[in-house]
């Protein structure tokens, strides 16, 4: 199914690891989306075939835990902390800024593929509410301006004033 020569070897160890058994679908997926970035169907339907399951099986599993992404992701990553202290904090009209001024929607890229909006339950820094990551840095005591800022530093943009 998936033909990647160098990426399909290594997941191939992940399956060799875990003596293609059901019990290591979790392990083996986290390996997957680590080698390949997401996954998608053909890499699903490879993980399923491969331990002998159904597609269902392995699809259920992985949209079961927020950490896989089923979508590739933008070349940037912006991720809004939804925990309950972040939540109360008001990052919820933060993640709606970012929408707006990159026409972009939760769980989306954008046209371009530079940039990704994603959520998460909780990162566990909540004396830091409210958070948003973009990239692997994490800003805590977020506001849209400096997160906005932030992101398009990131992408390269001149920084403006925010809508």
């Amino acid at each position: 199914m998936i033909k990647d020569d160098k990426r399909k070897a290594m997941l191939e160890k992940a399956y060799i690891q875990h003596n293609y058994q059901e019990s290591g679908l979790l392990e083996i997926l986290h390996s997957a989306q680590g080698i390949y970035g997401y996954l998608d169907k053909d890499l699903l339907l490879d993980v399923a075939d491969s331990l002998n399951l159904p597609p269902s099986h392995v699809y259920g599993v992985a949209t079961f835990y927020n950490y896989f992404k089923l979508k590739k992701p933008g070349m940037h990553v912006v991720t809004g902390c939804l925990g309950t202290a972040c939540y109360v904090k008001s990052v919820e009209q933060i993640m709606t800024a970012i929408e707006q001024e990159f026409s972009l929607k939760r769980g989306g890229s954008t046209a371009d593929g530079k940039l990704s909006l994603l959520s998460t339950r909780c990162i566990g820094a909540c004396a830091m509410a409210p958070n948003i990551v973009v990239d692997d840095e994490v800003i805590g005591k977020a506001t849209k301006e400096v997160v906005i800022a932030k992101i398009r530093e990131k992408l390269g943009c001149e920084a403006v004033e925010t809508r």
